[in-house]
């Protein structure tokens, strides 16, 4: 059997909810698309996507977590595209504080989010 799956959607846990949804408006254009809340209000699911994907970033916040979460190296990260003009949407995001990481020579560079989670960000090809 021959199996092929189509992605849906990535998850991160985030300790602030309101804080994670602003920044990801923010800084990538993603907006709530869905939502899912626990029975009791132990967890709250927020799906975030835009236009140019169908690809959803799944936010899971949960009630009791206090302590920051342990990324490890940050070498898993998720990567986005962005159309237009790169080197603005750079500078908009170094103007942001939330450039963590470039590399000139390969064109690339890296932003952080609220839980310090690393997301590349490259041009639109």
């Amino acid at each position: 059997m021959e199996v092929t799956a189509k992605f849906d959607h990535f998850n991160i846990n985030v300790l602030d909810l309101k804080r994670s949804i602003e920044f990801y408006g923010k800084a990538l254009g993603l907006k709530p698309c869905g939502e899912i809340e626990g029975p009791d209000g132990a967890f709250k699911i927020v799906y975030l996507k835009n236009e140019l994907s169908d690809f959803k970033l799944e936010l899971t916040w949960l009630r009791d977590r206090k302590e920051p979460y342990e990324l490890g190296d940050n070498e898993s990260h998720i990567c986005l595209r962005v159309p237009g003009d790169y080197d603005a949407v750079r500078a908009y995001h170094k103007e942001m504080g939330c450039v963590c990481f470039e590399n000139e020579e390969m064109g690339l560079y890296f932003i952080n989010d609220p839980d310090d989670y690393w997301i590349e960000v490259l041009p639109m090809k």
